[in-house]
């Protein structure tokens, strides 16, 4: 079974991010747009996880 983002949870989880994550995307310095895009996919691997259709991570896949 192959699993799809859904695009509505990933546009709430970038909507919820932190706004200095966001907008640290768009600094010239490369570290600052390192930590903000970190933190972008930490909020989003956080905010899928969550959700109640998400798979038990200990759950093995059938593939």
């Amino acid at each position: 079974m192959e699993q799809r983002l859904d695009p509505h949870q990933l546009s709430e989880a970038l909507l919820n991010a932190p706004s200095w994550a966001k907008v640290g995307l768009t600094m010239p310095e490369r570290t600052m747009r390192e930590k903000a895009a970190k933190e972008l996919a930490q909020t989003i691997v956080e905010r899928l996880t969550d959700y109640p259709g998400a798979p038990d991570p200990d759950q093995l896949n059938l593939f």
